[in-house]
């Protein structure tokens, strides 16, 4: 699948070595030099939709901004000194709720190339906060890019060494088959975002099916390594109570739940200017155009709607798993 999505490799000055490396893996690509690679992604008049059918590739240096105060719209789990940073911008996925298609111009990836930096840069935040919770898979999917990228392992390496550092690595892929030769970082943390085979059927497209993410995450477990259960953003729609009923009776007849660090619950919530835009983007999604309240430029789902989907869930796994660890994300 990766293969035939990128044709083309834009390229700044300056990386032809990293460049090497990913012609080995792309031998047929398109080489494209560019200044800057905002030349490529920041573009006029693309089309996110259409380029989502064949992404292409932009490799680059980042030179500021290698972290990022986490936003509201992200649970902290009570960690003070929150943050994320981007070292790819865009995912191989393709969920129609996803807020990258409101957030940037275009479909295509922009990979970082300079990971040093972004090493350095965060042993200096932890000079300063003294500790930090760092998730490095928000704006794509990590572990899914593994084998190409091999970033994962080297971040999993890097925290090992700063004990007072913890990173989520959040997917939705069943791809740690790529990582179990590690030893697992107990300051590091595997997060699965989990949804129904229906709503993973329809609306998150080339993500892994409910059966294989359960089936990594079984083997993380069972290799020590510590994950969360993410089912986030719950989605509202007609027969929804069932299928995540239904949902958290697989995850519970696969593994004992209170094996996770916690449960993570939280529904859709957007900033109100990408749904705006993600609407004009996809004109027949029931899941976009749904009525959403936007109050202070954020779009979510009335309360009474919201706290409905998350009683829901909470009910069925507390008569479940009453030990397991449940954090609701308001």
């Amino acid at each position: 699948m990766i293969q035939k999505m990128f044709s083309h490799i834009y390229l700044e000055k300056g990386l032809e070595v990293e460049a090497s490396k990913f012609l080995k893996r792309f031998p047929d690509a398109i080489l494209v030099p560019v200044s800057h690679y905002k030349n490529a992604f920041n573009s006029q008049k693309q089309d996110f939709r259409l380029q989502k059918l064949s992404p292409k590739l932009i490799l680059a240096q980042k030179t500021s901004d290698f972290l990022y105060p986490g936003s509201h719209f992200s649970p902290s789990f009570g960690s003070e000194n929150f943050y994320y940073n981007t070292l790819v911008l865009n995912c191989i996925y393709d969920c129609e709720y996803c807020y990258l298609q409101g957030m940037y111009p275009s479909a295509n990836l922009v990979i970082f190339t300079n990971l040093d930096d972004f090493f350095r840069e965060t042993k200096l935040k932890l000079t300063e906060l003294g500790s930090l919770y760092l998730c490095i898979s928000y704006d794509t999917d990590l572990l899914a890019l593994e084998g190409v990228l091999g970033y994962c392992r080297k971040w999993i390496d890097f925290c090992q060494k700063e004990i007072n550092l913890t990173i989520e690595i959040r997917t939705k892929s069943a791809n740690f088959s790529a990582i179990k030769d590690l030893n697992p970082p107990k300051n590091c943390i595997l997060a699965w975002t989990l949804s129904p085979n229906p709503v993973i059927q329809k609306w998150e497209k080339k993500t892994a099916s409910l059966e294989h993410r359960i089936q990594s995450i079984k083997e993380a477990l069972d290799f020590g390594w510590n994950v969360r259960l993410c089912i986030d953003p719950v989605l509202r729609y007609d027969g929804y109570a069932e299928d995540y009923e239904n949902l958290i009776e697989k995850i519970h007849s696969n593994f004992e739940m209170e094996r996770c660090t916690e449960i993570c619950l939280g529904s859709f919530r957007m900033s109100g200017s990408y749904l705006k835009k993600m609407r004009d983007l996809l004109p027949k999604s029931a899941i976009l155009h749904y009525p959403f309240q936007v109050k202070s430029g954020e779009a979510r789902y009335p309360k009474e709607k919201h706290d409905e989907l998350i009683d829901i869930l909470q009910l069925k796994i507390k008569n479940l798993s009453p030990k397991a660890q449940v954090f609701v994300m308001d």
